[in-house]
């Protein structure tokens, strides 16, 4: 039997034998005082020492991807292993798979196990195996019964689904069962607050590194890219995220308790996943709407977030998320959303937005266009932000938003982050409210009717 497909039998023999096949070499050196090297992480999972391990790494530098790309493709050529790779989002989890799909380039990779052409979420192998790349949600964590679990940013994903996910690894084909959960440690009140907790309580191995581990000559990180990055980000995020120091509320840009209460059970309960066209309420007439989208097509994703105006507070109505498909697919989207619930459409013209705006057919004189950028970008976001602590706006708990909402950050809002989709579509629905006029609501000072659902008493709309 070759080099290629015969599993390693100690930790000295795996790390030469992902150098020499994969021409990856990962860290073997502690630094830092209470880390363990990336190394030791990879080797515990592989030999499945422990049936559940924590890797808590920093964001980017610490290379968790790179180590569960090679853990997986590992796994599935040398034992045969079944693997799937759960991300807090897809392009977390095909990420990962990225890494298995590069490594086939590898001169010693071992081409003759593959079965046809890895796909963008699945590879297969002539020995039985097979990677999964799956997105978290409820729907898809209840499939598979891998005997390798591999969960990447679990800090991004709701408890309920980790749990559920957790009922996948069975052992079989002569594979003991093993999962990894890693991830940055961002929210002090998220997933990974509440894993590390049990890792206490349970006895599970938690592996913790930071840059310092992952740096040259010792690692793959230059101290250039490391001297780089600090001047981009945040004191904040780079103590907490890089340094992994311990996440404190102080840099949440929404007040946790108001997010709660937007997010109301009581309206219905959602996963908002890919495609999942939910309405909450059917279209009323006479009623008045608005509609933000925030579009994007292959990194990230097209949100359509529509609310009924005429009540107080602002009550969603329906809630798209779609993606990975032509523009003209999605754009039509949004025309049947806004012939069912007929009224005001406000989209993000940052970028390919101004592409799209030229697309759209609907009744021009109910489109309006936002390029989100420098002071109108701060007053949209911050105005979106005042709506949600004052109780303005309502939603049912879709759990994709209410994620993205609870932890999005001060620096991805008004620094060098990235917003999230469910947030800027949110934002620039709540944008209208000073546009509203005839022909969507009448006279300015149209008479607003309570929202029997969210329990709200008369008022008057402002605009």
């Amino acid at each position: 039997m070759s080099l290629a497909v015969r599993p390693p039998k100690d930790d000295d023999e795996l790390w030469w034998y992902v150098k020499a096949v994969w021409g990856v070499e990962i860290p073997r050196k502690r630094i830092c005082k209470g880390h363990k090297s990336p190394f030791e992480a990879f080797a515990n999972a592989y030999f499945c020492r422990a049936p559940i391990s924590l890797w808590k790494a920093s964001r980017g530098f610490g290379g968790k991807s790179t180590m569960l790309g090679m853990l997986t493709i590992m796994e599935a050529t040398t034992l045969g292993a079944q693997v799937t790779v759960l991300g807090g989002s897809a392009s977390q989890s095909t990420r990962v798979h990225e890494v298995t799909h590069e490594a086939w380039y590898s001169p010693r990779a071992p081409k003759q196990l593959l079965s046809g052409d890895p796909t963008r979420f699945h590879t297969r192998l002539t020995n039985g195996a097979w990677i999964l790349a799956l997105m978290a949600s409820q729907k898809s964590v209840r499939g598979p019964h891998p005997q390798r679990l591999r969960l990447d940013e679990v800090d991004e994903m709701e408890i309920p689904i980790f749990e559920a996910a957790q009922g996948q690894p069975m052992d079989a084909r002569g594979v003991q069962s093993q999962t990894v959960i890693s991830s940055t440690h961002q929210y002090p009140d998220g997933t990974m607050t509440e894993l590390l907790r049990r890792a206490t309580e349970k006895d599970w191995p938690v592996f913790e590194w930071c840059w310092r581990e992952s740096m040259e000559p010792h690692g793959w990180l230059s101290a250039e890219a490391v001297e780089r990055k600090k001047h981009e980000v945040s004191k904040q995020m780079w103590d907490t995220e890089y340094d992994l120091q311990e996440p404190s509320f102080q840099g949440r840009a929404i007040d946790g308790e108001h997010v709660d209460r937007m997010f109301d059970f009581e309206l219905g309960h959602y996963a908002g996943d890919i495609d999942e066209n939910i309405t909450i309420e059917e279209p009323v007439e006479g009623a008045g709407y608005v509609t933000g989208v925030d579009w994007a097509k292959e990194r990230d994703w097209t949100i359509v977030r529509t609310f009924r105006v005429d009540v107080e507070p602002w009550v969603e109505v329906a809630f798209l998320r779609t993606g990975r498909k032509p523009w003209p697919a999605m754009i039509a989207d949004v025309e049947l959303r806004m012939m069912r619930y007929k009224g005001m459409l406000i989209h993000d013209a940052t970028g390919l937005g101004d592409v799209v705006d030229d697309l759209i057919t609907y009744d021009r004189r109910m489109v309006k266009d936002r390029v989100l950028r420098g002071r109108d970008r701060e007053a949209i976001f911050t105005e979106y932000i005042a709506g949600i602590e004052q109780d303005a706006i309502k939603s049912p708990r879709i759990d994709y938003a209410y994620n993205e909402h609870k932890y999005v950050r001060q620096s991805d809002l008004f620094g060098s982050g990235h917003p999230p989709d469910t947030f800027i579509a949110g934002a620039l629905a709540w944008s209208a409210r000073r546009r509203l006029f005839h022909p969507l609501l009448g006279p300015a000072n149209i008479g607003v009717r309570s929202s029997p659902s969210a329990g709200i008493t008369d008022n008057r709309l402002y605009v």
